[in-house]
């Protein structure tokens, strides 16, 4: 797979998610809690869990290091490198947000 291919598809997954957790905000923001709020809920579990499993370096990531990306953050995504250097902590930071809001939807 070359450096390319694997920062397409990493880009892909990155958008997916992006619009999961931008669905997780809205839902929680309008008291609409639907299937789909799950699904996407569920989607950023498992992308947390593979983080944590990697010891909070994505495998697409290290798989593209392998093939001679050069190293840095986020170095197998198509993103401006000032936001690749903050992604984590604006997408940890709206990821929280968005579990206060649906929880505190669903306490009330």
């Amino acid at each position: 797979m070359t450096v390319f291919l694997i920062k397409l598809v990493h880009s892909v997954v990155f958008w997916l998610l992006t619009l999961c957790l931008v669905y997780m905000v809205y839902s929680g923001l309008t008291d609409q809690i639907t299937f789909w709020t799950w699904v996407a809920i569920g989607l950023l579990l498992v992308e947390t869990a593979a983080l944590a499993a990697f010891g909070w370096r994505c495998p697409l990531r290290i798989i593209a290091e392998r093939q001679g990306a050069e190293r840095g953050s986020v170095t197998d995504i198509f993103l401006p490198r000032w936001f690749a250097d903050r992604l984590f902590v604006i997408c940890g930071v709206v990821y929280a947000i968005a579990f206060v809001l649906i929880g505190a939807r669903l306490l009330t």
